[in-house]
């Protein structure tokens, strides 16, 4: 139960987590928690893959720009899941909110196998979307709440690579269940749902063991609980090492206090961290709105401009979901070493810059589709990088007792203004190679916005503990502690 208003407690846990030595135990974490943007990659991958077989009558006869209609429905379904779920995951715990969305996700997949025209597609992807959105404040809270600040950095990178895994997955997927060989085209589309919600099904047997995070019970007064699952924890990670673990060093004194409510989020955000909260907008739109735009009409480009076959649409996802895959893996250390902000604002930039690049390119009917090809996985490289290191950064410098709603908060702003993207670049594409080519010059100038506000406002979080980058609500001294001075 929560301590009693006002009574403080002084207790040693984050530096206990922080001085964990990197474990099995932690993988299971990584690989329980760190599947939320596998899933999401793969719903994506195979949403962009069918776009062009849901075009044909055989499946449900839509335009192109319908299709892009679709993808915003999803996305605005991840901005209202990223909203609700976040107030309940900072009020209730990660754990609970982070198993309810996830069996969200999976039954809205499985019902959009069922869909029957436009709009119920569009509701059930609304309602996908609405589990997504909740993981996603869910995860990225837990995650950097149990992830060592050492290893924070380039482990958070490496999970949200994973989204391209998905991708991978998904594109390798359409391969088989669109190919009308083997599969009625009529029927093959749906199977791509079915198959994707069974991968999380598994999930969910693994996320049971993971427990809640301690550091939310701390700073919710439950800190004899919270004590008792970082013991366990320890036993555990010196029983796989073979070793006693090191002493930790340094307490915090926390003060129970009410649940944070939406009035707290806006008081911290444009009150205490005004400057944190233009530089976390700033980071979120721009790749947001690139990502989205280019990554849920890139098929409906292959086919309309180079005439790639709707049924191998995923041979041609792989190398861009590798290149993605590739750039937060290999340079996640860096964002540890050389750091958070010469790292992000270089990512940012060079994926702006290649991408205006590869519009003009495009335009002037240079490229062939293999040198199309390698030049967007090049520039993916560094934007997967850059706009996982995004999600770090909107996810560890703001208190803790906010943190799934601020997650939530960012999330929104980013997919509220990329919403209409798919729809627009839907559209760019129908109309001309030119159309397409602004296009590009936006998307990548908003990358380059980007990299100029990290330059002007990144903070240099690498190997900072979460209370240092932002002192929890309930580490202040409270007004009504009878130790504080009068």
């Amino acid at each position: 139960m929560p301590a009693e208003s006002g009574i403080s407690i002084t207790t040693n846990i984050p530096q206990r987590m922080d001085r964990l030595p990197w474990a099995r135990w932690h993988w299971r974490v990584v690989g329980a928690l760190g599947i939320t943007w596998l899933l999401d990659g793969l719903e994506v991958s195979i949403v962009a893959s069918l776009g062009p077989t849901l075009t044909h009558p055989d499946a449900l006869h839509l335009t192109q720009s319908e299709v892009g209609l679709t993808a915003s429905a999803y996305l605005a379904g991840s901005v209202l899941g990223a909203l609700v779920f976040s107030y309940l995951t900072d009020r209730q715990g990660r754990k609970k909110w982070f198993m309810i969305t996830l069996a969200l996700y999976l039954a809205a997949t499985v019902l959009t196998a069922f869909s029957w025209d436009l709009m119920s597609f569009m509701f059930f992807r609304f309602l996908t979307g609405a589990g997504i959105g909740g993981e996603y404040a869910a995860i990225n809270s837990a995650i950097d709440e149990l992830i060592p600040a050492r290893s924070r950095g380039h482990t958070d990178l490496a999970i949200n690579g994973t989204w391209w895994l998905g991708s991978a997955t998904g594109a390798l997927l359409t391969l088989l269940l669109l190919n009308p060989a083997i599969f009625p085209e009529s029927i093959g589309w749906r199977l791509c749902f079915v198959f994707g919600a069974v991968l999380g099904v598994a999930i969910i047997i693994v996320r049971r063991v993971i427990p809640e995070s301690p550091r939310w019970l701390m700073t919710h007064g439950r800190v004899p609980e919270a004590e008792a699952i970082v013991s366990e924890i320890e036993q555990e990670v010196e029983q796989n090492q073979g070793t006693s673990l090191t002493e930790s060093h340094g307490t915090i004194t926390v003060h129970a206090r009410p649940h944070a409510t939406i009035g707290t989020v806006v008081r911290e955000l444009f009150q205490s961290y005004p400057r944190r909260t233009v530089l976390g907008i700033g980071l979120m739109v721009t790749q947001s709105f690139m990502y989205n735009a280019v990554s849920f009409t890139y098929p409906l480009l292959l086919t309309t401009y180079y005439a790639v076959p709707s049924a191998t649409i995923g041979l041609y996802i792989l190398p861009f979901a590798l290149g993605n895959f590739l750039g937060p893996l290999l340079l996640g250390r860096l964002f540890d070493t050389v750091g958070r902000k010469p790292m992000i604002s270089l990512t940012y930039g060079l994926a702006g810059l290649l991408l205006c690049l590869a519009g003009y390119l495009f335009w002037t009917g240079v490229l062939t589709l293999t040198q199309h090809m390698m030049l967007w996985s090049l520039i993916f490289f560094f934007a997967s990088a850059g706009a996982s290191a995004a999600y770090l950064t909107v996810s560890e410098i703001f208190p803790m007792e906010i943190r799934a709603m601020a997650i939530a908060f960012f999330f929104i702003v980013a997919q509220g203004t990329g919403v209409a993207a798919p729809w627009l670049y839907g559209k760019l594409i129908e109309t001309s190679i030119a159309s397409v080519f602004y296009g590009y010059l936006l998307g990548g100038g908003m990358m380059l916005l980007g990299a100029a506000i990290e330059l002007w406002l990144g903070i240099n979080a690498e190997g900072q503990s979460l209370e240092q980058l932002a002192a929890p609500l309930s580490a202040r001294p409270s007004p009504r502690d009878p130790t504080q001075s009068a």
